[in-house]
């Protein structure tokens, strides 16, 4: 009995306490209810005049209006952006406006909606719809494998060099035209290279208005073009400006031994990037061996263990890569060369001295034998041999016979004699 007794107390005990937990949850949404808009009691209104305006290249404004018909005391309004192509992108905004760099040569499409806030609580409206169409023409006709460059010259100046292909289908009388913009500034391509069908497939800035000191900025390209017998599509693509940047080399390269180390020093490459933006490459080759090396060097500044009876070639190039967008590699430095190898240095000093002997030696023989008469004596002029033909027609008859000396030099006597002695006995 006692035990009955004793279960049936705890059972009210647990009762009573789960009776005021239920209290305390019914007082607390009496009291937090009133201020809670109820979603049955608010409708939230799509927003209106959605449009979509191309207002640069490669730049869409997308601007709408609040709908009249919303409820806004004690709301707060935002706006939820769905961009669906090009590229597809989500935010949301508290303005009635936005503005988006994309390539449109495939079109735009975006959707807006209204976004009610009051405390935690988030109510949304359905999609408002829009898109801009791509431009007229067939997509073969546009340029393919767009590539650019640019460059920093030592007056803090950018140029631009852009290259493309024609496009599969384009006519061959198709003209290409190029255009750049960077933030605000647009400008055509003046200095174009051409194909031998003159097409136009590069094109040279020696200046733009590009920022060297800005930091992954984007410049828009575009290309367009008119034919004859077709319509040519538009292409544009975005650059990242540090992206295609091809890096100056470095400078003041100076590579030294010490004792048993190779030391190499340098500077940073023309930028408005302090040096702690580079990185740089060392390439170190054994002239000796053969044998290459290329390290990856985060200073400006290396010492290295090297084979001092071997003589190497060095050379450094540079990109940057934590301030920014690792561009181009720049192109590698002046080769230094430096150490010596001695097996070698033993080779060409004994191939030279041997060539001097060489030279020394032919030129004493050469003046002996000029002194002493050899060449004359070794090898005598070939004389002239009488003609002892009679002429067939006697008033052009000449009868030609010499026997003297002036056709010969520093001959015996003896060779004088035998020499006319056959010239008279010779009979033809």
């Amino acid at each position: 009995m006692y035990w009955y007794v004793a279960v049936l107390v705890d059972h009210l005990k647990i009762t009573a306490s789960m009776m005021k937990f239920f209290l305390i949850l019914l007082w607390t949404a009496n009291f937090i209810q009133p201020n809670i808009p109820q979603a049955s009691e608010v409708q939230v209104f799509p927003p209106v005049n959605f449009t979509l305006t191309v207002s640069a290249l490669a730049q869409v404004l997308l601007q709408w209006k609040p709908n009249p018909n919303q409820e806004q005391k004690n709301y707060t309004i935002r706006y939820d952006v769905k961009i669906i192509s090009p590229v597809p992108e989500e935010y949301d905004t508290k303005k009635t406006h936005s503005v988006r760099t994309a390539a449109l040569h495939n079109g735009f499409s975006a959707h807006v909606r209204t976004l009610l806030l009051h405390n935690e609580l988030q109510m949304r409206s359905d999609w408002v719809k829009e898109k801009l169409p791509p431009p007229p023409g067939a997509p073969e006709t546009s340029v393919t494998n767009l590539s650019c460059v640019t460059r920093m010259s030592i007056f803090s100046t950018v140029s631009l060099h852009c290259t493309w292909l024609p496009g599969q289908e384009a006519p061959e009388d198709t003209k290409y035209f190029l255009f750049y913009r960077y933030e605000m500034y647009t400008e055509e391509c003046q200095d174009y290279i051409k194909d031998k069908w003159n097409r136009n497939t590069e094109c040279r800035f020696s200046v733009t208005h590009i920022d060297p000191e800005e930091v992954d900025s984007l410049i828009v390209i575009h290309i367009n073009g008119s034919s004859k017998y077709a319509a040519i599509k538009p292409f544009q693509q975005l650059f990242n400006q540090n992206a295609i940047e091809k890096v100056n080399v470095p400078r003041n390269v100076t590579v030294f031994l010490e004792q048993n180390d190779l030391l190499a020093t340098w500077e940073k490459p023309i930028s408005p990037f302090p040096k702690e933006c580079f990185e740089y490459e060392f390439y170190l080759f054994n002239l000796k061996s053969g044998n290459k090396q290329i390290l990856k060097i985060p200073v400006n500044d290396f010492r290295l263990r090297i084979d001092v009876t071997s003589r190497y070639s060095v050379q450094i190039r540079a990109n940057h890569h934590i301030c920014c967008t690792r561009g181009f590699w720049s192109d590698w430095s002046e080769i230094i060369y430096v150490g010596q190898n001695k097996l070698e240095n033993s080779t060409v000093w004994i191939l030279t001295v041997l060539c001097v002997s060489t030279c020394c030696t032919f030129l004493l023989v050469a003046i002996i034998c000029k002194t002493n008469h050899v060449w004359s004596k070794l090898f005598p002029p070939i004389p002239t041999p009488s003609n002892k033909f009679r002429d067939l027609f006697p008033n052009n008859y000449e009868r030609a016979r010499n026997c003297t000396s002036e056709t010969e030099t520093e001959f015996s006597s003896f060779a004088e004699d035998l020499y006319c002695n056959a010239l008279d006995d010779s009979v033809f």
